[in-house]
Order: structure tokens, then C-alpha cells, then sequence
């Protein structure tokens, strides 16, 4: 078993967490924070071309005609008819306040099939959300994420009673934060737009995060019982210790899992589960993290705190 002082070097673990989501934060003000058409309201147009088309060029062209921020991204797909070949899709998110009237679509349409090789009588889609639409969907998604950490909340705090069930709760809570800071310091560096899909790996990683937890705080209740003579920063690097080999395979079983799936969604071009693996991939390793520098020191010293408290009143 190892035997690191991971109290001792908890504000080293600290200012990591720390420079990782302030650097989120900083690139937050320069890039904004890119929400997909989903959440942000605009439309959504797919367009079957015979190649693979300049992206970049496409952005610079339909912004120019429309004067509107524009998103374009080339997928392609195997042809289920001819499997040596494949079906190329030019997607184009644009955002706004309204969707694209049927002259705007009309005008991105020609000023696609003009410069670009599109394929006569492919397909063609076309999604518009309303902002109010978007909007709400936004809300509910929180909604969601909110409601879960209520209720971890409380459980945390029935199941740790004797470890100071709140305090326990409070620490967790931080550390599932620290892991949804993490997941958006990511997409906000990289720009990446943040859809329906990222909200159900943020509920994935807030259930996943909180079980390791759950491991460890298990320890150190039981050590509690077991090593009385011991002081609380004895038991809670025991406790770490003990868990800790547990904690990182099973993170990396599921890592592998994930990473796989993420791996061949990018090989096969499957944006669906591009977007919802990359987040987890994030989140598990943040959570893995929060779990073993974060948490229990956290909560070791919100204790060491309430007990100076009670022996100031005493």
C-alpha cells in the first residue's frame, strides 16, 4: 500500500484545480463560450456534397453573404449502398436571435452550390430552433444537473452521518463542481460548441464522480472506528491510500471503454458520439482527481474547523 501525504501537499492538488478553471475562465472572455443551435437558438442546414469541401472557406463565405456568425463542419459516413464509398455532409450552424428566413436559406444554398461541389439532388435538412426554444431547453438541462446535486446532496448527508454528514455532502459538492469547472474550462479553450449532448455527460460524470467519493469517505468512516488513537490526518491518508488503487482502475477500465468509443466516433466521423465521449473523457479524469486531492482534504479541514469551533463555545 502506498503511503503519500496527500494532506500535506493538499494546496499544491489545490493550485493545480485552481490555474486549470482560471485558465477556462480567461479564454472564456476571449473565445466566449459557443453554444450549439440547440441551446442558442438559429438553424441548422445539412448539405450532401461529392467531396470533402474547405470548411474555413465555407465559414468566411456564407458569413460574408449573410452577416451572420456561421459554423461549418464536414462529416462524413460509409455508403450503405456502395461501401467503398462515402456519403460527404456539410453541416452549417447559424446562430441567431431568429431562424433563417427561406431567402436566407435560398441565398447560403446558392453561395454553396456556386463555389463549392455539391452533389445534384442530394440531400438536403434543414433544422431551426427558435431562441426561446433553445433557451429552454438550456434551462431544463441545468434544471437537471441542479436537481441531481440536490439530491446527492442529501444522500451524502444521510449516508455520512457519523463523518459529519453535511460537511461531507458540502466537500462532494465542491468536487463534483470542480469536475463540471474542468469539463468547461476544456470546451471554452478549444471552442468547442456545447449542445444536448453535453448536458447528459455532465449528468453521466456527476454519477460517476460521486460514487469514488462515496469509496472513499466509506474508508474513513470505518477507519474512524478502527484507528481512534490515530489523528484525522492519519486517517484520511490511510484512507486515500487504501482506496486508491481501486479508485484508478476502475477509472481507467472505464476510461478505456470510453476512449474507444471516442476513438472509433472519430474514425467513423459519428458526431453524436464524438460529443457525448469527449466530455466524459474530460470529466473522468477530472473526477478521478477532485476524488483523491480534493475531496477528503476538503473535508478535513471544514472538520478541523467545526471541531476548533466547538472547543471555542466549549
Amino acid at each position: 500500500m502506498l503511503n503519500f501525504d496527500y494532506i500535506k501537499n493538499k494546496n499544491t492538488f489545490f493550485a493545480v484545480s485552481i490555474i486549470l478553471i482560471a485558465i477556462g475562465i480567461v479564454f472564456y472572455f476571449i473565445n466566449g463560450f459557443q453554444l450549439d443551435v440547440q441551446f442558442s437558438g438559429g438553424t441548422r442546414m445539412l448539405i450532401e456534397t461529392n467531396s470533402k469541401v474547405d470548411v474555413n472557406q465555407v465559414d468566411s463565405m456564407v458569413e460574408e453573404a449573410l452577416g451572420k456568425s456561421v459554423t461549418a463542419q464536414m462529416l462524413d459516413t460509409y455508403n450503405p449502398d456502395d461501401s467503398s464509398k462515402k456519403i460527404y455532409m456539410l453541416r452549417l450552424d447559424i446562430a441567431g436571435k431568429e431562424a433563417l428566413s427561406e431567402d436566407e436559406m435560398n441565398l447560403v444554398k446558392n453561395v454553396i452550390a456556386e463555389n463549392f461541389d455539391i452533389k445534384e439532388n442530394g440531400n438536403q435538412d434543414v433544422l431551426s430552433v427558435e431562441p426561446s426554444i433553445g433557451s429552454e431547453t438550456m434551462k431544463n438541462g441545468l434544471k437537471a444537473s441542479f436537481i441531481a446535486s440536490v439530491l446527492i446532496v442529501l444522500y451524502v448527508t444521510w449516508r455520512f452521518s457519523a463523518m459529519s454528514g453535511f460537511s461531507a455532502a458540502l466537500t462532494a459538492l465542491v468536487a463534483l463542481l470542480h469536475d463540471v469547472l474542468i469539463v468547461f474550462s476544456f470546451y471554452a479553450v478549444f471552442k468547442i460548441p456545447v449542445n444536448e449532448l453535453f448536458i447528459t455527460a455532465i449528468l453521466t460524470i456527476l454519477g460517476y464522480s460521486i460514487n469514488d467519493t462515496i469509496v472513499i469517505y466509506d474508508r474513513i468512516r470505518e477507519n474512524s472506528k478502527l484507528m481512534k488513537k490515530h489523528t484525522l490526518e492519519e486517517i484520511v491518508n490511510t484512507s486515500i491510500n487504501q482506496s486508491l488503487t481501486r479508485t484508478i482502475n476502475t477509472t481507467v477500465t472505464t476510461l478505456l471503454t470510453v476512449i474507444t468509443l471516442f476513438i472509433f466516433a472519430s474514425v467513423n466521423n459519428i458526431t453524436s458520439l464524438i460529443e457525448f465521449s469527449l466530455p466524459i473523457i474530460v470529466g473522468f479524469i477530472a473526477g478521478v482527481y477532485s476524488t483523491i486531492f480534493i475531496a477528503s482534504p476538503l473535508w478535513l479541514m471544514m472538520r478541523r474547523s467545526s471541531l476548533r469551533s466547538t472547543l471555542k463555545k466549549a
